[in-house]
């Protein structure tokens, strides 16, 4: 294999291992060290961003929370700041979480049964 094809190949597993998805108000990225980062959709700033260690601690977050949360529920797992208010808008943009946004003023999400839940609905507010 000549260096040129062994490096494209090399960024070829590189882009697969890492995966950015965006969605209205939010983005996540799947690093290719296995860890999962929520970040505020066009953001660069650290700030505006949540690292887990992988996508399962993130789905262990959503089922530890009550039935119906907000960023004060969000806050007391020890998220501080305006990370807790982009969680919660990523729990209802993000179809692997069956909930949907049901206030604006305080930010409110409302988990739905998983039989239910449409990925083309996520992110709805009644």
């Amino acid at each position: 294999m000549s260096r040129r094809d062994a490096r494209a190949l090399q960024e070829a597993i590189d882009d697969a291992l890492t995966e950015r998805r965006e969605f209205v108000y939010t983005a996540c990225t799947y690093r290719e060290d296995g860890s999962y980062v929520v970040s505020r959709r066009g953001s660069t700033s650290a700030g505006n961003a949540k690292v887990f260690e992988s996508f399962e601690a993130v789905r262990r977050l959503f089922d530890r929370l009550p039935e119906r949360f907000g960023a004060q529920a969000v806050g007391r797992t020890g998220i501080t700041g305006s990370r807790r208010h982009l969680l919660v808008r990523h729990f209802a943009e993000h179809p692997a979480f069956s909930c949907r946004l049901t206030c604006r003023s305080p930010l409110t999400v409302e988990k739905r049964p998983e039989s239910t839940a449409d990925a083309s609905s996520a992110g709805d507010i009644v």
